[in-house]
């Protein structure tokens, strides 16, 4: 059974950075599309940032500029830097696979992992 297990959340202040981990109990091939979803307290979830196999990424456009997205595929592991962190961006940060950048955008996720935290004081 494939597991993604999250790292790297936090407390950090508005204008801060974290780097966040995901790291696949089996090789990064076996996913197409590898990506990160956030769902705060009574909010719906939404996809942060995607990326296929080959590089091509995908972004939501709340984090343009401020998050990159990148995969080690010989550690079997994803990676989301964030930046210029803002307060709205508090939520639990979740890894997920899927076949291509349009099921993670509807929420179509092969696998996903229980989450990390992130929040953002002001």
């Amino acid at each position: 059974q494939v597991q993604l297990v999250e790292s790297g959340g936090g407390l950090v202040q508005a204008g801060g950075s974290l780097r966040l981990s995901c790291a696949a109990s089996t090789s990064c091939f076996s996913f197409n599309v590898m990506g990160w979803y956030r769902q705060a307290p009574g909010k719906q979830r939404e996809l942060v940032a995607g990326v296929t196999s080959g590089g091509t990424t995908d972004y939501a456009d709340f984090v343009k500029g401020r998050f990159t997205i990148s995969r080690d595929n010989a550690k079997n592991t994803v990676y989301l830097q964030m930046n210029n962190l803002k307060p709205e961006d508090t939520a639990v940060y979740h890894c997920a696979a899927g076949p291509s950048l349009a099921d993670l955008r509807g929420g179509r996720y092969t696998v996903w992992g229980q989450g990390t935290q992130v929040t953002v004081s002001s």
